[in-house]
């Protein structure tokens, strides 16, 4: 197991970056109207839950919600791991609608281009929108977050994790050494 070398941002920090994030997406967007809300499995998820909670107390409109699963898309992955992949649970249909990607951390932008393809595969959004908490620079592919909680330059020698609370019995982030 890594011992954490520094804990970036608090459980408070980590809901401050995601009201201040709801508050530029409803901003940006003109309000809630066609917005659809997608978090990647795993982390992506409840940061997605956080923000959609977010805009129900903000505006009080409830916004779809789902779930995307990248499995089948990754290009890191075995055909069987592909396979064997779970469904992504996408709450309407996407045409025409503002669709906002969560994920945790942005690194290379591999997981954020295969969450693009995933989404492409259920309709032909109007917009494609991408949320990360963290940051973290070293980008491979050109990506770029449209919200970001926090940036968070590391070096390849140091890994970031975003813990949550419903995964991981606590909310954080923390930089380790790899």
């Amino acid at each position: 197991m890594m011992i954490p070398k520094t804990r970036i941002m608090d459980e408070a920090a980590v809901h401050r970056a995601v009201a201040r994030i709801t508050h530029e997406v409803l901003e940006r967007n003109g309000g809630v109207d066609g917005l659809c809300v997608l978090g990647i499995r795993r982390r992506g998820v409840p940061l997605a839950r956080m923000l959609c909670e977010n805009i129900k107390r903000f505006e009080g409109v409830d916004i779809p919600f789902g779930v995307l699963d990248i499995t089948a898309k990754r290009d890191d992955r075995s055909d069987e791991q592909k396979q064997m992949a779970s469904q992504s649970e996408i709450p309407c249909p996407l045409h025409g609608k503002h669709v906002i990607i969560v994920d945790d951390v942005l690194f290379t932008g591999r997981t954020a281009r295969a969450a693009i393809e995933t989404v492409f595969g259920f309709g032909r959004p109007e917009s494609l929108q991408l949320v990360v908490l963290i940051d973290r620079g070293h980008r491979e592919l050109p990506i770029r977050p449209d919200y970001v909680g926090k940036n968070l330059p590391t070096s390849r020698a140091e890994a970031v994790a975003v813990r949550l609370a419903e995964i991981d019995g606590e909310t954080a982030v923390y930089i380790y050494d790899v």
